[in-house]
């Protein structure tokens, strides 16, 4: 399992672990082996089909961003769109979504923060069939036009498109974060409160997160997805 390591937490959180850490502890520690390529440091695998899987993470930097190295990651998922299977998370859903010819842009709605609710609207053979699920969220930009033979699965009247499906890539990518816990999503929410977020939107987000969150549920369906099964 290839993790494309985008970026990583602010400093003052290092405590939770990096971005590919929190993915190998969402997906299983021992049930992979991972490779993990530190992207802006210039690392990406030598051939598209190195792993037969990738997952792309999440970064502070924006997709817009005149960044060589987002240039190259969005060069190497083209490539390996149909050669291994795609999964984006946060930024990881936005790069794959310009990669493939949509759009993202810093919202005008602001932060989502803390724990959010998508509906489903077209549940995947990798998903058991629910209507809707809750995990945490730290996102200003979005995807705001869907690329061309990408569907929609689900997202909110905060974000229309926020995860999405590409049958003929072997891909999928969510706007969410199940790999982030409750605790390390209350650490982000109280560095942007310290940043300019305004108390009461922290104090909304803060009580989000105490509420049930649907992270186990979704690990299940990744690994499916991931490893090519279904679940119905």
């Amino acid at each position: 399992m290839g993790i494309l390591e985008a970026g990583g937490p602010p400093e003052s959180l290092a405590d939770f672990g990096s971005y590919p850490d929190m993915i190998r502890r969402h997906l299983g520690e021992s049930r992979y082996e991972y490779v993990e390529y530190d992207v802006p440091g210039g690392q990406l695998p030598l051939q598209a089909d190195a792993c037969p899987a990738y997952v792309v993470t999440g970064s502070p930097a924006g997709v817009y961003d005149p960044l060589p190295w987002i240039a190259e990651l969005k060069a190497f998922l083209v490539a390996a769109g149909g050669q291994a299977r795609l999964l984006g998370i946060c930024f990881g859903h936005q790069v794959m979504a310009e990669a493939f010819g949509g759009k993202v842009e810093k919202s005008p709605k602001g932060w989502g923060l803390g724990a959010l609710a998508y509906s489903v609207d077209r549940p995947q053979p990798w998903m058991e069939a629910v209507g809707s699920f809750r995990l945490p969220a730290s996102h200003q930009d979005q995807v705001v036009a869907v690329p061309p033979g990408a569907e929609v699965i689900a997202g909110s009247d905060f974000a229309r498109f926020g995860m999405l499906a590409y049958r003929d890539q072997g891909a999928a990518s969510l706007q969410l974060h199940p790999e982030f816990t409750p605790e390390f999503a209350a650490a982000l929410i109280e560095r942007r409160r310290a940043a300019g977020i305004d108390d009461e939107q922290a104090g909304r987000a803060l009580a989000s997160l105490r509420l049930a969150n649907d992270s186990a549920r979704v690990a299940g369906w990744l690994r499916a997805f991931l490893e090519g099964r279904s679940l119905r």
